[in-house]
């Protein structure tokens, strides 16, 4: 009756569903009780975290970050809030591969066979390329990834999709990182990635070649899953007239958002940020 007062009149309600007027005006006046007072200084804060994460958590990140701000509270408590308020994270999408395997330039074999573990940074670099659609046509983005930190720690943006844009990529992960000899880096076997020219880069770097299987996007899976995400948490939920107009959000997105404040399950729920700071100063 509560949720309807404003669209029927009580005393029509009342006598449909045969309950005295009196009963209800008295129970609509009743205090709330500790338990959903709570409950609605719990709502507030979950909106908070919500807002911030831009409407990306689902109830286990947003139960850790308001567990991180001091604030007690269970995972079930939070989910049951956060369904009873329709709260729910952005919905997944699917990712398609872009990058042409096609080609005559030699491949590198995979020396990870889907073991994405390390103990240290630049270690063990990913990379793969994605595309993003705006009104003008498509955008292409290059990444590099730390396994150990899940930064992002290379990209670059640009219309055409070239061992250039693969390479400005790279040298800014060399750049940020200053990796040590010995550094593996893993891509898929497209073309950008097979050239010679990404080759040399590498090697004058002394960066050791690997890729993935023909085929199998799960020997990617861990960069795989962060263009995932920023499609999910992202660019499925924008239309983009300019290319100009998505490369701000993405830079905002990777640098200000996902390295800087989004919480990483795989990493403790840490920043990537947080966790490359922690290993230094350790």
């Amino acid at each position: 009756m509560k949720a309807h007062r404003f669209e029927f009149r009580v005393a029509k309600m009342a006598k449909v569903l045969r309950v005295s007027r009196s009963g209800y005006y008295a129970w609509f006046k009743r205090p709330k009780s500790k338990y959903k007072q709570a409950n609605d200084k719990l709502l507030v804060e979950i909106k908070r975290v919500y807002e911030a994460s831009r409407k990306t958590y689902g109830s286990p990140r947003v139960t850790k970050q308001l567990q991180l701000d001091g604030i007690t509270c269970g995972k079930n408590r939070v989910s049951k809030i956060m369904k009873n308020n329709h709260i729910y994270s952005i919905t997944r999408r699917k990712f398609k591969a872009t990058t042409n395997s096609n080609h005559r330039y030699p491949v590198a074999e995979n020396l990870l066979n889907q073991q994405f573990e390390t103990t240290c940074p630049n270690k063990i670099w990913l990379s793969d390329i994605t595309y993003i659609p705006t009104e003008e046509g498509w955008l292409y983005l290059a990444c590099i990834k730390d396994v150990y930190d899940k930064k992002i720690v290379g990209w670059s943006m640009d219309k055409h999709m070239t061992k250039e844009l693969a390479m400005n990529a790279l040298n800014m992960a060399i750049m940020r990182r200053n990796p040590s000899f010995g550094l593996i880096h893993h891509s898929d076997r497209g073309v950008q990635y097979a050239s010679y020219d990404y080759q040399r880069l590498l090697k004058t770097n002394g960066i050791i070649c690997s890729m993935s299987r023909s085929g199998n996007p799960y020997d990617n899976a861990p960069m795989e899953s962060f263009f995932s995400i920023l499609k999910k948490e992202l660019i499925h939920h924008k239309q983009y007239k300019t290319r100009d107009q998505a490369k701000h959000d993405i830079f905002d997105y990777i640098e200000t958002f996902y390295n800087s404040n989004r919480l990483n399950s795989a990493i403790g729920y840490k920043t990537p940020n947080q966790c490359e700071k922690q290993r230094l100063s350790a």
